[in-house]
């Protein structure tokens, strides 16, 4: 089983090219040199691609940012593309300047998400008067989606990943997990060797103050969420004196070691998990498995272990995949009816509902392929990780947090696996305080299954100038949830002005 640290929040979406015969991450590129005027150019096919159409009113413009490979060795020669977006309102007035996204993962296309963005707020997107007054710059970090991308999981093992049973209880089935997560380990190494290193989030922050010197900002607007608010803390820590405004929102605690971060997640999403069954109690009437959703998902889980529903494209309902389609639906509130059907009509022998959930959080594509989501993250994470955890201590977790969070802590502790096999050379980020920068906001939801509320304040105090707005709400971070939360990220992105201290957000 493969489990984001950090899931993203918003849709991704991978180009074709980034299958298994995607070019080697560090090829030769013809962008410009760091810190140089980006060559812009039009690119109205992305979003076109994306979507089918651009927003109205808006410009698209596209260009690769050329980054060392390794900071400590810029004068290499050695560069990775870095792929950005601009996306620019016509009827933008009195420009502040860049607004920097990231939407998490780590993995998460930022161009793509820049992209959803800009088609409004009706639309879940961003509100008027921040593409008013800001470019809004997306961008794919290095060895995501457009950005070299790492590729080095076959079709064939993601799919055995996604379906191996989420908590492995036989000797047999826990040794079958670990062979594949070694072999996993294995190709990545074999592909990129000593390269794995140069993608860990410190590397990628410097890339992001690359950028903002590329697009002429003398300080940073930077929006990130989930993982992306780690690659916010970690840039702030290393160029406070660049920091305009930061909002990190989905926050993830930087002191917090790799089996802690994990075992949060695991309370965050047994925590969401007992907010959708007391939702599916309270409304019968939207979820089809009430009155115990519950003990309708584990006696899914368990009868997919004996008897899995056969699926259309060939592949079987396995507790694997509807492990992952539970996972998927708690990253919104509106995924929950979602769920709730798809393990009714599951019941009945349709698996299509499940088979939807699990290739969106997947990023699988129809013909069986997958976006390099998933390659990317386990590089990031792996390359961050000094202490992953041994085979051994991982089979003892498992059974620990099977006792403290029954459908989701083994799971968690086997998703720790493949970090243990990694071979690259390990890279953390720093943990301290942003000395020097100004008032940071750290968004956090207290329904948030992967990035628990609970990192917020710890995120905020750690940095010494983060400051904590809270959302009462369900789902993966908070903006632009709702009027309260965007009106006060506006105020601060635009005005400088720090929301109220202690300011919570109603749900709706």
């Amino acid at each position: 089983m493969v489990i984001a640290t950090a899931g993203c929040t918003l849709p991704t979406f991978a180009p074709d090219g980034s299958g298994e015969d995607s070019p080697v991450a560090g090829s030769t590129t013809s962008a410009a040199i760091p810190g140089t005027t980006p060559d812009w150019r039009n690119c109205d096919d992305v979003p076109k691609e994306l979507v089918g159409r651009g927003a109205t009113g808006m410009t698209y413009d596209c260009a690769e940012i050329a980054v060392p490979r390794n900071w400590s060795d810029p004068k290499s020669g050695e560069t990775y593309a870095v792929s950005v977006i601009r996306i620019r309102s016509e009827a933008q007035k009195n420009r502040i300047g860049s607004l920097l996204i990231n939407p998490g993962g780590p993995g998460g296309s930022g161009v793509d998400t820049a992209v959803y963005l800009s088609y409004g707020e009706a639309l879940g997107g961003l509100p008027t008067e921040i593409t008013n007054q800001f470019d809004i710059i997306g961008f794919d970090p290095r060895g995501v989606g457009r950005s070299d991308p790492i590729k080095c999981i076959s079709n064939t093992d993601q799919d055995a990943s996604f379906a191996a049973p989420p908590d492995p209880s036989s000797q047999a089935d826990f040794d079958s997990l670990v062979a594949l997560n070694k072999k996993i380990a294995q190709s990545c190494g074999d592909k990129y060797g000593d390269q794995l290193v140069n993608f860990s989030t410190e590397q990628a922050a410097k890339d992001m103050d690359a950028i903002r010197e590329a697009v002429g900002d003398p300080k940073m607007s930077y929006l990130g969420w989930s993982y992306g608010t780690l690659l916010g803390a970690t840039y702030a820590q290393q160029f406070p004196q660049n920091v305009r405004a930061l909002v990190l929102d989905g926050a993830i605690d930087p002191k917090q070691t790799y089996v802690q971060g994990s075992e949060s997640q695991a309370k965050g999403f047994e925590r969401a998990f007992t907010n959708f069954s007391a939702w599916c109690k309270a409304t019968p009437a939207k979820c089809p498995i009430a009155p115990d959703a519950r003990k309708a998902v584990t006696s899914a889980l368990a009868a997919a272990a004996k008897n899995p529903v056969a699926y259309t494209d060939g592949r079987k309902a396995t507790s694997g995949w509807i492990f992952v389609a539970v996972i998927s639906s708690l990253y919104s509130e509106s995924g929950w009816t979602t769920l709730a059907q798809a393990v009714a009509n599951l019941q009945q022998g349709n698996a299509k509902g499940i088979f939807t959930l699990a290739d969106q959080y997947a990023e699988r594509k129809a013909d069986g392929s997958y976006s390099n989501l998933f390659d990317a993250n386990l590089a990031v994470n792996c390359a961050d990780t000094k202490d992953a955890p041994s085979v051994d201590e991982i089979r003892k977790l498992q059974g620990e947090w099977r006792a403290k969070y029954p459908l989701f802590g083994a799971a968690l502790a086997v998703g720790m696996l493949p970090c243990t096999f990694w071979p690259g050379a390990r890279d953390p980020y720093p943990a301290g305080a942003a000395t020097g920068a100004p008032p940071i906001v750290v968004v956090g939801t207290t329904g948030d299954p992967a990035t628990p509320y609970e990192n917020t304040a710890d995120l905020a105090s750690m940095l010494g100038v983060g400051h904590v707005l809270t959302w009462e709400g369900e789902g993966h971070t908070a903006y632009p949830s709702t009027t309260c939360i965007v009106k006060a990220v506006d105020n601060y992105l635009i005005s400088l002005q720090v929301p109220q201290e202690g300011l919570r957000c109603p749900a709706k």
